[in-house]
């Protein structure tokens, strides 16, 4: 009796728990979350309200803070487009697989010493979600291969995308984007000022057709980037990029953006997918222009600089029920190569044997539980004065750098131009201590160059 009894407790307990894994509170089927990863074009630390930003109030970017947490020390990949997207697609340093600037002509990508696209050798976070049965998606801006002079390209299905519509730096640009054959055209039938919009549609109705599967979605849309051309057209005087104080064009085209991403947010909580979706917010790089560092929120440099305000975004994260709400991490420093690791994690997914990611998983972090980071964190942004020549003055930062702890120094290949700073205390790096801290520079400085000698180098010579 008494063992029929433990056997009925048995089956009873192993019931439960099925029933517990196998469907929701609702009874539907279990399904892993959704995911939307919002990556915004030269976007700065300084543009979001909830950052601190006052050019206009992001109210509805806001509510992605408001449902969810807010991090203060996230680290984009590179401090310009192309390597920048390539890390967080990877979950590597870019400059693994060549990336270092801007993908533009052959000649320009010789000149940089860099690859003409992204491998189809490295790893895809769309590739390896889709090998676990997501639906994927690429909605916006690629800048990864394509366009110009260069023919090759991959296409979107090598890096495991299902559907897509995106821009002129693309394999595969949308017609109602480029209609010239470049960037952007008044000739487009979708125009300048309803990109962002268009990209958001595409990725509600993706949404919409495949409810009921797991989706993982890219929304990379080209705005804040230059030219500005809010909806009136009035503001826009041809020229490329906009005059740096035509302030007003700018705001405008943010406030714009910032709609959008409310009716993104509207949107699914109209097909009932708020819920079991989680939402990223950040963005590729510092911006540019910064009108005098204000769009880099009070941190020295901009895009294109090594600086914090070239590399640390805004990023938010909400996941309605598993994430808390209203919370700032002001503690844990997060990277774009940690988010393959993290979001494979948190959806379940075992990632390939062969993988070896430059970043840590850190779902425990974006799920609310602070955490020190105990990797460090490197970065490269140009290898000679051909393909490199910008910014200019206070702006322009030394080519590589390094993350330890509470320090971070800068210095170029050749070991010189070497600046040290303890950036928890100075994080608008103001006091180089270099001479303070000799044995901090040694040590970091010999960390930093062999990084950066393990890199594949393409060794092209003009």
């Amino acid at each position: 009796m008494k063992f029929k009894l433990v056997n009925l407790l048995i089956c009873v307990i192993l019931a439960s728990t099925y029933l517990l894994f196998s469907s929701q509170s609702s009874g539907k089927p279990y399904t892993p979350p959704n995911i939307i990863i919002i990556l915004t074009d030269d976007m700065g630390y300084g543009d979001v309200s909830t950052f601190g930003g006052n050019f206009v109030k992001t109210r509805n970017i806001d509510r992605i803070a408001a449902k969810g947490l807010k991090f203060t020390q996230y680290y984009c990949g590179a401090p310009i487009c192309s390597p920048s997207r390539a890390s967080l697609l990877t979950g590597m340093y870019a400059g693994r697989w060549n990336f270092t600037t801007f993908l533009d002509t052959k000649r320009h990508n010789k000149n940089a010493e860099q690859a003409d696209f992204l491998s189809v050798n490295a790893p895809s976070i769309s590739r390896i979600f889709k090998g676990s049965g997501y639906v994927t998606g690429h909605f916006g801006k690629w800048h990864m291969g394509g366009g110009r002079d260069v023919k090759n390209a991959p296409k979107f299905v090598n890096y495991g995308i299902d559907e897509y519509a995106s821009t002129y730096e693309s394999p595969k640009p949308d017609p109602a984007l480029t209609a010239t054959n470049w960037i952007w055209s008044d000739k487009d039938s979708i125009k300048r000022w309803d990109r962002t919009r268009y990209f958001v549609d595409k990725t509600l109705d993706f949404m919409k057709r495949h409810k009921g599967k797991p989706c993982f979605v890219n929304l990379w849309p080209d705005d804040v980037h230059t030219p500005w051309v809010p909806r009136s057209g009035t503001e826009f005087n041809g020229k490329f990029p906009m005059n740096p104080e035509e302030e007003t064009a700018f705001k405008k085209v943010l406030e714009e953006y910032d709609v959008q991403i409310g009716r993104l947010l509207d949107g699914l909580l109209e097909m009932g997918l708020s819920e079991n979706t989680i939402i990223i917010f950040t963005s590729d790089n510092g911006p540019a222009p910064s009108f005098r560092g204000s769009r880099s929120g009070g941190f020295r440099g901009a895009k294109a600089s090594l600086y914090e305000g070239g590399i640390r975004m805004p990023f938010l994260v909400s996941w309605p029920g598993h994430i808390p709400a209203g919370k700032i991490d002001n503690r844990s420093v997060l990277h774009a190569t940690d988010l393959l690791p993290s979001l494979a994690k948190i959806a379940g997914i075992t990632l390939p044997k062969n993988y070896a990611s430059d970043g840590l998983d850190r779902s425990e972090m974006l799920l609310g539980k602070p955490t020190l980071r105990n990797r460090d964190l490197y970065w490269e942004y140009g290898r000679n004065d051909i393909a490199y020549n910008f910014p200019k003055g206070r702006d322009r930062s030394p080519r590589l750098a390094i993350r330890s702890g509470d320090w971070k120094l800068l210095m170029d290949s050749d070991k010189s131009k070497i600046e040290l700073y303890n950036i928890v205390k100075d994080s608008k790096e103001t006091n180089n201590l270099t001479a303070a801290e000799p044995i901090i520079t040694t040590q970091l400085s010999q960390k930093l160059i062999a990084w950066w000698r393990s890199l594949p180098k393409l060794g092209a010579k003009i």
